[in-house]
């Protein structure tokens, strides 16, 4: 499996803000830290605010802080909320895709269970287990 850059970028950040629980971290000090792009990493704040993963605070001392102890954040959570718009397969798609196989193809159920078993995998741990200290 592999993940979009989106949700590597919004798991590095939450494991960077569990690494400091109580500093406020704005989307560019973290995009200059990772060496990522500063929009998409917007982007991907943005999505992880409206989750309530995150707070945010615009202005002076502001940032984004993590919303609940980092021990009560699952990673497969994080990862399922990041991936939502992003199939496994084309026949994953909302849309239903356009596979001929569809009718009487044998993969699907397979890969939707591999798909649950790695995320349930993820969720064995926490944010805390992967708290990033950069040296």
């Amino acid at each position: 499996m592999r993940l979009t850059s989106f949700t590597d970028f919004g798991l590095r950040a939450l494991m960077r803000m569990a690494s400091a629980p109580d500093r406020a971290f704005s989307t560019a000090d973290l995009a200059r830290e990772f060496g990522v792009s500063r929009n998409h990493l917007a982007k991907v704040m943005s999505t992880l605010a409206a989750a309530g993963l995150l707070i945010t605070r615009r202005g002076g001392g502001g940032g984004a802080m993590l919303a609940r102890p980092a021990e009560t954040i699952r990673l497969g959570d994080v990862v399922a909320l990041l991936e939502a718009d992003q199939a496994l397969v084309e026949c994953f798609a909302a849309s239903g895709g356009a596979c001929t196989l569809t009718p009487h193809c044998r993969l699907k159920s397979r890969l939707s269970r591999a798909e649950a078993a790695f995320i349930a995998d993820l969720n064995t741990s926490t944010l805390a287990d992967c708290a990033y200290h950069p040296a």
